[in-house]
């Protein structure tokens, strides 16, 4: 998907393509994850829909719980949907800005030719 390293930079075009596919496929990811948590918080929780999305929500984006959680199970899906939504956002991160720093890097690459001089 990405240009090798003997091929040319792509056509400025070529990569905000592909930029925005890696930005969709890290939309995909995010929403797999808060399907994963609204699940999760409404039937392990107990929470109504609505306050189970907003509780997967701010816990994926970092904000923490909203509700209080009562029984031990909904704590330790708490825990274990936080430490995942921890890894996601690195995930997100990576997929997001890999297009960009291939890019960078294929840019400001020096051929083995130049290095013997």
């Amino acid at each position: 998907m990405l240009e090798l390293k003997h091929q040319k930079l792509a056509p400025t075009s070529v990569f905000i393509k592909r930029l925005f596919v890696f930005i969709g496929i890290a939309i995909l990811l995010i929403l797999f994850a808060l399907f994963i948590g609204v699940a999760g918080y409404h039937w392990i929780a107990g929470f109504s829909w609505v306050d189970a999305l907003l509780n997967a929500s701010m816990i994926l984006g970092g904000m923490g719980p909203v509700d209080l959680l009562i029984s031990a199970a909904a704590k330790i899906f708490a825990s274990v949907y936080a430490l995942f939504s921890g890894l996601v956002f690195i995930a997100v991160m990576g997929i997001v800005f890999s297009p960009i720093a291939h890019r960078m890097l294929h840019k400001f690459h020096i051929d083995d030719k130049d290095l013997q001089r």
